[in-house]
């Protein structure tokens, strides 16, 4: 065994020798080190280091956010800042009250805004099942090719905005319902899929083997084993992407893909603030209305 020397001090290395090269250096500088246990003398370097550290990442922390807020406000304009306020209060002046006669132009955009949001959470849900199935690693056929294909089409719906298939879907078949269709339904199969094939993946194992057992073919295993698992989730997933449709589906009328959007796109267009109110209420009316169903027939079902 190998032994510090000082007077007055003797320590024995009873553990590794990065131990005691730690106790060597602490006991140049410490006199008192002979009063402390070795363990909590590592324990208190421990410490010291991970405080550092701690500190190190709030200080580049601190230093990324100032860089980021010189990046965004170095070309604002002061000026319009400060006007802000102002100009917020002579707009919301010119809001109030709502032009409530302007509601009976609302009705026919309200419907296709509706069926926009219902048709496309339709259409995702026929896209998203199966790519669920493919997606979930204990239903698709190969986990080397087709899954990860399975997962390339969540995450490429999930990352496009559904405003951006929009502008894309008008361009390509022109404006009207069934551009926003397709982009409702573009923008629900991976938000539907993805929560669907982690409901599968999370499958009582022990049932599906049972039925396996029994010689079950694989279509049986999944008509019996999986789908009653997973029904209830999957009515709950459709029911909750129907309700975010019905928010969604006022966004693709902005650029000429149907339903209400397109009202309130010229409203803007024509700086009519009472018709913009007036369009902000049915919309929040509806949200209300459909939060409401959504609840409830998800109680129901789960």
């Amino acid at each position: 065994m190998q032994a510090f020397s000082r007077p007055g001090l003797q320590v024995r290395s009873h553990f590794c020798p990065v131990r005691s090269y730690i106790l060597h250096i602490h006991s140049i500088s410490c006199p008192y080190l002979h009063q402390l246990n070795p363990d909590a003398l590592i324990q208190a370097t421990h410490s010291v280091t991970q405080s550092l550290l701690r500190w190190s990442v709030w200080l580049v922390l601190v230093a990324l956010c100032v860089f980021c807020r010189e990046v965004m406000t170095r070309d604002t304009i002061r000026a319009f800042v400060s006007d802000a306020p102002r100009q917020a209060a002579d707009l919301g002046s010119r809001m109030f009250p709502p032009r409530w006669t302007y509601i009976e132009k609302l009705w026919l955009p309200l419907w296709d805004t509706l069926n926009i949001a219902t048709l496309g959470t339709l259409l995702g849900v026929l896209i998203a099942v199966p790519v669920a199935f493919l997606a979930a690693s204990n239903t698709t056929p190969s986990r080397l090719y087709v899954r990860p294909v399975a997962l390339f089409i969540i995450a490429t719906s999930r990352s496009i905005n559904s405003l951006i298939w929009a502008l894309l879907l008008v361009a390509i078949i022109g404006p009207g319902l069934l551009a926003g269709v397709i982009a409702i339904g573009l923008r629900s199969v991976g938000f539907v899929a993805k929560l669907l094939y982690e409901a599968i993946e999370e499958t009582d194992h022990l049932q599906i083997e049972a039925i396996t057992a029994s010689g079950a073919s694989r279509a049986q295993i999944l008509n019996y084993g999986i789908v009653p698992q997973v029904l209830p989730a999957f009515y709950g997933i459709c029911v909750f992407r129907w309700d975010i449709n019905i928010r969604e589906s006022t966004i693709p009328g902005l650029v000429g893909a149907g339903g209400i959007g397109v009202q309130l796109q010229a409203s803007l267009n024509t700086l009519a603030w009472p018709q913009v109110t007036m369009i902000f209420i049915v919309i929040l009316a509806t949200v209300v209305i459909s939060e409401w169903v959504s609840a409830r027939v998800r109680h129901a079902i789960i």
